[in-house]
């Protein structure tokens, strides 16, 4: 059964109540060490919340991100720094089916093709990343995959042009990955925002430092944030310490540094929705260091 475990340490009252006086957590998971240092910058993109199919969605937006981290736009400059990204990850919510059309009715002719153009009209903007980046995509509350945690991988057979590309990956919803020797672990979101509705924390970054210390991602699974019935195990738990936290789909960026008793270090990463606010995050891998990289345009 998820959740979090933690031990209290009190004493037994003359009533005999039990009173805490301290609630202790796991802490920090013990983590790998990290290159002591990498021989020049590397960047990873992050971006969320596309929302490709959202009446209020900009899509030139979107093709001003793909031109820049592709190296097709930009000074002297921003070319140099897209030539060092590496990777590239697309935490969930990538497009906007309208709802009008997850009735479960049969849909008529012209209906289907205003269900397929969002994914035909994302699948386009992806080829041209996977072309030469390599791209993580993993899957959002609004994607057409599972809704209970984890979301299994937007199926293939959705992106007929990406999947050529060997750099192309559907991935997991939570997702974790290595680069460099640097661990990655992210979500879409949904972990962060369901806690949000139950506590009193500041931000997204105070919930994303909490489930570090809880050692576990999802703590509010299953009773309020659906997740598979595991009865053996629980994926949630984090065993190993990452190197780097992100959490997709959020009200806004920010981005911290935790620290761990034991050395571990950990760059908590909140990104925010794409298709609100215009704005990807770049990390750099040497140092750990993350910016933001900001697209507006006009549309009517």
């Amino acid at each position: 059964m998820p959740g979090v475990v933690v031990a209290l340490l009190g004493k037994e009252t003359t009533k005999g109540d039990f009173l805490v006086h301290e609630v202790l957590e796991a802490g920090l998971a013990p983590q790998i060490d990290r290159p002591l240092k990498l021989e020049e910058d590397k960047y990873v993109v992050f971006v969320s919340g596309l929302g490709v199919g959202n009446m209020t969605a900009n899509p030139l937006q979107f093709q001003l991100l793909v031109d820049h981290i592709t190296g097709h736009l930009g000074d002297e400059k921003e070319q140099h720094m897209a030539a060092q990204i590496v990777h590239v990850v697309i935490a969930g919510n990538s497009v906007e089916i309208p709802s009008e059309f997850l009735n479960g009715q049969n849909l008529a002719s012209k209906d289907q093709s205003k269900l397929s153009d969002p994914i035909k009209e994302l699948d386009i903007l992806l080829t041209q990343i996977a072309a030469g980046l390599p791209l993580d995509i993993m899957p959002g509350p609004n994607d057409p995959t599972n809704f209970a945690l984890p979301q299994q991988p937007l199926h293939r057979c959705l992106f007929p042009s990406s999947r050529v590309y060997n750099t192309f990956r559907s991935c997991t919803n939570p997702h974790c990955f290595e680069l460099d020797k640097i661990k990655f672990l992210g979500t879409s979101g949904q972990n962060i925002e369901d806690m949000g509705k139950y506590s009193e924390a500041k931000g997204e970054l105070e919930f994303m430092e909490r489930t570090m210390n809880w050692r576990h991602i999802a703590p509010t699974t299953p009773n309020t944030l659906g997740c598979y019935p595991f009865t053996d195990r629980d994926p949630f738990l984090i065993e190993s310490c990452p190197h780097v936290y992100f959490a997709g789909n959020q009200p806004k960026y920010g981005t911290s540094l935790l620290n761990g008793p034991e050395g571990q270090i950990v760059r908590l990463i909140s990104i925010p929705k794409f298709c609100e606010t215009g704005v990807a995050v770049m990390l750099n891998l040497r140092n750990l260091e993350c910016h933001t990289i900001s697209f507006e345009a006009e549309f009517s």
